[in-house]
């Protein structure tokens, strides 16, 4: 193997720079105050497609020979690769096969037929597309695009580094989400040659959604290892086995994996809807999760790449509910009460009296296992985060009640 060189990364960025978009950056003062350095954000969910993945489908697709191109191409993807194969193959007049799994975010499937690709849809994770593809690719002689595990698509991600080092000066550290690894093996490669040219050093820490982390277990092996994965809001980057080209580079050029819990994450895709104003998918704002959960550490000026913003408007709504929750501003509980007047006006009173929102309320005289002088009392409460969460649950404690609070 070798590392892609800066001189490949630059001739990308050349081509590229007809194709994508050059995406924003902006200082999160909030994010900042928490790592304690100053938090650049790179806004590639603003990017073509919605994601980052337009840099290495357009540049691995502008590579194929014109007998390759005759083939037609086959992606497999969970929604961002095969948007920007979709879009890449569509510029190109390239015939384009795309398999998906089940669960596809609506946005990102109908964005890809949108494209003019053809759309199939199977399996429960981004596996079972991929093997699909494989076996597309074998029986039709169409050109196998993989959404990481390919030099020129490392080298297309790449790019993106390139312009993390020509935006943020004295640059110290980038944060990046991992899936199968192109993106943060192509930006660890690109900003890390340009650091070594400027006599400088540069720290690249990637993250992974924990219910999908398969490369703290392949680096303390040395070598890809397929982990078990279970249901993760991060989509985009669940994946369960490291490509094999990404994982060279990154076990050569990566300082630190570390990895986030789905309310991490819950919680991050609020702060940026508020403090950043940026509508980011799960697996785009892992980063910042991190930030947010202590799990990195910086000393100088620091980037965290959101790589995606295509976001199913129905998770958006249940994720921001879940961040709610998580951050202490949300809770739903159940109150059993004596069937008699004056009950409910008791408890609203109380609320009211320690400042808390009553959003909803539910008063059941039936069902479950009450007693025929029970009711139970269930209310969705607003609180402004974990303090006054406690200090409202204790004083429903001290006046007698029994607050029982639901999961969310």
């Amino acid at each position: 193997m070798s590392i892609p060189t800066l001189a490949e990364f630059e001739d990308a960025a050349a081509f590229l720079d007809a194709v994508i978009t050059k995406t924003p950056f902006d200082v999160s003062e909030h994010l900042s105050d928490v790592l304690g350095a100053p938090v650049h954000l790179k806004f590639e969910n603003l990017q073509r497609t919605g994601s980052f993945k337009i840099r290495g489908a357009a540049y691995r697709l502008s590579r194929l020979s014109a007998e390759e191109r005759a083939r037609g191409v086959v992606a497999a993807s969970a929604g961002n690769h095969a948007q920007g194969v979709a879009l890449a193959a569509q510029k190109l007049g390239i015939a384009a096969t795309i398999f998906m799994p089940l669960g596809v975010p609506v946005p990102k499937l109908l964005a890809t037929r949108g494209y003019g690709a053809e759309v199939i849809l199977e399996g429960a994770t981004v596996e079972t597309p991929l093997r699909l593809a494989a076996e597309f690719a074998e029986r039709t002689g169409a050109v196998l695009i993989h959404p990481f595990d390919h030099r020129d698509i490392v080298i297309g991600q790449g790019t993106l580094g390139l312009e993390l080092w020509d935006a943020v000066p004295d640059l110290d550290t980038v944060i990046v989400g991992i899936g199968g690894g192109g993106l943060i093996a192509g930006i660890a490669a690109a900003v890390k040659a340009r650091a070594a040219a400027a006599g400088r050093t540069v720290r690249v820490i990637g993250v992974q959604a924990e219910n999908s982390a398969a490369y703290p277990a392949s680096l303390a092996a040395h070598a890809p290892l397929t982990v078990p994965t279970t249901p993760t809001i991060a989509d985009g980057i669940a994946v369960a086995r490291p490509g094999d080209f990404p994982f060279e580079v990154i076990s050569e050029l990566v300082d630190e994996v570390v990895t986030v819990s789905d309310d991490d994450i819950a919680r991050a895709l609020l702060v940026l809807l508020e403090r950043a104003k940026q509508v980011v998918e799960p697996a785009g704002a892992v980063g910042v999760a991190a930030i947010l959960a202590g799990k990195v550490r910086a000393s100088g000026p620091t980037v965290s790449v959101l790589s995606g913003g295509n976001i199913d408007p129905l998770l958006l709504q249940r994720v921001v509910s879940h961040g709610l929750a998580a951050s202490g501003r949300y809770m739903t509980l159940q109150i059993p009460l004596p069937d008699r007047p004056g009950q409910l006006a008791r408890v609203s009173e109380l609320l009211a009296s320690v400042g808390a929102n009553v959003i909803e309320v539910l008063h059941t005289r039936h069902g479950q296992g009450l007693q025929i002088s029970e009711v139970i009392l269930q209310l969705s409460v607003e609180t402004r985060g974990e303090d006054h969460r406690r200090l409202v649950i204790d004083a429903l404690d001290r006046a007698g009640f029994a607050p029982r609070l639901l999961e969310d």
